[in-house]
């Protein structure tokens, strides 16, 4: 009898060991103490909480980021569930910057979080800049629209702000394509490219973005529909995940480390073809 109750007592305790850990400890594990309380004491702003945003902002969350103003003028729609981390059926029609908030809060109920119902223009980024990120350690744009990613571009360059651009996503499906790059070496990236010429008109020196070297897939125009609904364009329910964690793995890297991550030469990648066109 007591040979059978023994592995059920010792299951029990494998139990209890493994309820009584901490979010971050393996966190700890991998970095040290003192980077995870950097990493607490740090505040980041995320501007655009789609497939991008919301999924970069789980991603920090989760990496142990103790502050966030997180900003979005939208709501959750049904056509976002394939790629959002906030979009959920439950979710559908409540504003995007109050789930995001919530998802914070559920990862990490000591987090501060600012939430924004806030659309960003491009008149609006210097006293945007001036007035919630001029204390951040990191900025990150995720947001569609091309006029106010190159005003709060020159503007955080202007500002000294650590500060990290998403390109397009759209009609890409190679995840081993994407790259974190100056704008101005990325090729093959639709968004990238009109980035790349009115910077230069703009003065921005630098960007630092994440992009794809993928050739974009080619689709179809929906029948009926105006260009302005850009019915072309598709996104693959992988790509943003994606793209989101990448850039929140260079925001933890570099605010864990206080440096920057390795490039792709020392991590041993084959860096994108030059040759291909731009």
């Amino acid at each position: 009898m007591a040979d059978r109750e023994a592995p059920e007592r010792q299951d029990e305790g494998a139990g209890q060991r493994r309820f009584s850990g901490t979010p971050k400890e393996k966190l700890e594990v991998l970095w040290g103490t003192r980077a995870v309380e950097r990493l607490a004491r740090s505040r980041v702003v995320v501007m655009g909480l789609g497939g991008v945003g919301s999924n970069c902002v789980e991603a920090l969350a989760r990496g142990g980021i103790g502050s966030f103003v997180l900003v979005d003028h939208d709501v959750v729609s049904p056509t976002n569930i394939n790629r959002q981390a906030i979009a959920f059926c439950s979710t559908v029609g409540r504003k995007k910057c109050e789930v995001a908030k919530a998802l914070v809060a559920d990862i990490n109920p000591q987090a501060h979080v600012v939430a924004l119902d806030r659309f960003l223009w491009a008149d609006d980024a210097e006293a945007f800049l001036d007035e919630f990120c001029l204390d951040a350690d990191y900025v990150v744009d995720a947001i569609d629209s091309v006029s106010a990613k190159l005003a709060l571009a020159a503007a955080a360059e202007k500002r000294g702000l650590r500060y990290i651009s998403s390109m397009g996503g759209a009609n890409k499906l190679r995840p081993e394509c994407f790259r974190i790059a100056d704008v101005y070496e990325t090729v093959n990236d639709p968004l990238s490219r009109i980035m790349r010429k009115e910077g230069r008109k703009r003065g921005i020196k630098a960007l630092k973005v994440l992009y794809s070297c993928e050739q974009p897939v080619k689709t179809q125009v929906t029948a009926g529909s105006t260009r302005r609904e850009r019915s072309d364009l598709g996104t693959a329910s992988f790509i943003p995940p994606i793209m989101g964690q990448m850039i929140a793995g260079e925001v933890l890297r570099e605010l864990a480390c206080d440096e920057p991550p390795c490039d792709e030469t020392a991590c041993g990648e084959t860096p994108c073809d030059e040759t291909l066109v731009v």
